[in-house]
């Protein structure tokens, strides 16, 4: 009872032109929802700080003026991507959207599009986006992904297989087909690499196995993870892993403040979707509807996490 009052309480020919530039933003970029949440409410784009915005405006023009110079897969790629670092995921699309017209076979612009239709909550579309790339790239090798946003050590760790399989499974859990996310997921297992992989492909792979009462296979898969492991950018994963495991309290992932913590909404949501979900899965949803509620009532709606608590509480039957 206490935890759920302090809870709520804080709670074909190669386009040889540049894509169309998408109308700039004025300011903030707030005006109009890039989507609505499962709920009903308008996401909009997050007012970034002054430096930030100007940060991210002279990397997506360096990858405007590389597209014009150089136009090719890569380079839409990074075009796409950067749009999308600014939260213009309609942008990021309908980039990735205009590549695929010309070059409909690229299972890259497919993963990539698959990835920004689950921002939007644009599921099916995500499905058949990432279905077709993996597909498309099963017999080609695997290769290291490049970082958008370099991690701590300045190594890309994560493949364009993993993200694939990755956000596959992401989608169809988020539609509830735990049978088709745990598929999905199986087949991230065999790309997932190094520790932080690792990590994060075993906690969805969990709590999947927990949604379909398979509790023994989910309690196995926890035997690999310790404490001791080298992780560079999945902490959050790796702490939800050990909170599991009983070994972490789950009020230490909810208790974050800001400063110990400089991305604390997007924290709270990834570590706190997996307390929520521990909690239901354990039989005490009016404790999990509080911590979903409280990640909803955050800002980093394009996490995986606040999209996930999202799905849930939609689900959920109206209070009383």
């Amino acid at each position: 009872a206490l935890l759920i009052a302090a809870l709520v309480a804080a709670s074909a020919p190669a386009c040889t032109s540049p894509p169309a530039e998408p109308a700039a933003p004025e300011e903030d970029g707030n005006e109009m929802p890039e989507a609505l949440s499962m709920l009903g409410a308008p996401l909009m784009r997050p007012t970034l700080s002054e430096t930030r915005r100007q940060e991210l405006g002279e990397k997506l023009a360096s990858a405007r003026a590389a597209y014009e110079a150089d136009p090719g897969e890569l380079s839409r790629i990074w075009l796409g991507r950067r749009l999308a670092y600014l939260s213009r995921y309609n942008d990021a699309i309908a980039v990735f959207t205009e590549g695929l017209e010309q070059a409909p076979r690229s299972y890259r612009l497919l993963r990539h599009r698959g990835h920004r239709y689950i921002t939007l909550r644009r599921f099916e579309d995500a499905i058949a986006d990432l279905t077709r790339a993996a597909e498309l790239s099963a017999e080609v090798e695997d290769e290291i992904e490049p970082d958008g946003i370099p991690n701590r050590i300045n190594r890309p760790l994560s493949s364009t297989k993993f993200n694939i399989w990755y956000h596959l499974g992401l989608a169809h859990y988020l539609q509830g087909e735990y049978e088709s996310a745990l598929a999905a997921y199986r087949e991230c297992m065999k790309v997932s690499t190094n520790p932080d992989l690792l990590v994060a492909t075993t906690d969805w792979t969990y709590m999947t196995l927990r949604r379909l009462g398979r509790h023994p296979e989910a309690a196995a898969l926890l035997e690999p993870i310790s404490a001791q492991l080298e992780i560079i950018e999945n902490a959050a994963y790796h702490r939800r892993l050990l909170m599991y495991k009983g070994e972490i309290n789950p009020q230490e992932l909810l208790d974050l403040r800001v400063e110990d913590d400089s991305d604390l909404a997007l924290n709270l949501a990834t570590q706190g979707y997996g307390v929520g979900n521990w909690y239901l899965v354990q039989g005490d949803p009016e404790t999990a509807r509080a911590i979903f509620q409280r990640i909803v009532e955050g800002t980093s709606w394009a996490a995986f996490g606040y999209i996930a608590a999202e799905a849930d509480l939609s689900r959920m039957p109206p209070l009383e």
